[in-house]
């Protein structure tokens, strides 16, 4: 698939800003006060804004309010509806703790349970498409989740939970990688079953069905080297996992080095998952690419 930047800033900027939430919600950092403020300034820039880079991927941005009538049938309409919930009740939370003061511990659980929520209807709107094999898997949600988990406590300063959670997306991102490079095999999809003619005997692509593109080879057939693919989730493991760890895990005694080690952690990682991110749309198997002759 295509991997456009607005869905790579969404998928990767919303997963971080819930993921904060959630901890926030959860008492982590149990801040107040002008400190408790940056902490959801920064939780909701992420969230808002990747959730605003969604909307401009829709053909139709305007009609995006429709989107949430959906919602018996419609992962994404359950997406918007778990987001904006999740987004009202941190804000009620985030005032308590801002203004007043105050951390009302059902209320931020609630919070919390929302956003990660949001993190899991998000993941579902890719792992149901039976389309695409390398999406239609159970690890979808669990990579989806570790690494909301991951970057939501590095974010919060959980200098003790972020390196472990860190290491487990990690390990999840691989295991990923890994299954999802033996999907499309795995899921019997043929040149025989893509035209329908599997039935007459061995099929093979004798001309392109045309000469020129179209929407659906513009959209959803994208592809990416091995070689290229390897090196990618090099950087991406890189950044994403071994350099915020041993960023957070280097022995200092003075405040500065680590408030900077921190920082370091953070920028990586939000580079790192950037980069996963790009791999997961550009790796993105449609089956409509065998009947081009693309897979």
């Amino acid at each position: 698939m295509h991997p456009a930047p607005s869905v790579i800033l969404f998928t990767t900027l919303s997963g971080l800003g819930f993921g904060l939430l959630a901890f926030l919600g959860l008492g982590y950092p149990g801040v107040t006060g002008w400190v408790a403020f940056v902490f959801y300034a920064i939780a909701y820039g992420l969230a808002v804004g990747g959730l605003l880079a969604s909307t401009f991927h829709l053909g139709r941005p305007e009609r995006a309010l429709k989107a949430f009538s959906q919602w018996k049938t419609s992962w994404l309409s359950r997406e918007g509806i778990c987001s904006v919930a999740a987004l009202l009740v941190m804000a009620l939370y985030a005032t308590g703790a801002v203004f007043m003061d105050s951390h009302w511990r059902v209320l931020g659980i609630i919070g919390a349970a929302l956003s990660f929520g949001t993190v899991f209807t998000t993941s579902m709107i890719y792992t149901q498409l039976k389309t695409i094999p390398r999406w239609n898997m159970s690890l979808t949600p669990v990579m989806f989740l570790s690494l909301s988990l991951a970057g939501g406590a590095l974010l919060a300063g959980q200098e003790s939970l972020a390196p472990w959670f860190l290491l487990i997306a990690g390990a999840v991102q691989l295991a990923y990688w890994v299954q999802g490079d033996k999907a499309f095999a795995a899921s019997g999809t043929t040149m025989g079953t893509a035209t329908g003619l599997g039935d007459r005997g061995t099929v093979r692509a004798f001309e392109p069905p045309h000469t020129g593109t179209n929407y659906l080879l513009r959209e959803f057939v994208h592809v990416v080297g091995r070689k290229h693919a390897q090196k990618l989730r090099v950087i991406s493991l890189t950044l994403g996992f071994v350099l915020p760890v041993l960023c957070l895990w280097l022995p200092t005694d003075s405040s500065m080095v680590k408030h900077l080690m921190a920082a370091v952690a953070v920028l990586s990682h939000l580079a790192g998952i950037a980069v996963s991110r790009w791999l997961f749309f550009a790796q993105a198997e449609h089956v409509v690419g065998l009947y081009y002759g693309k897979r």
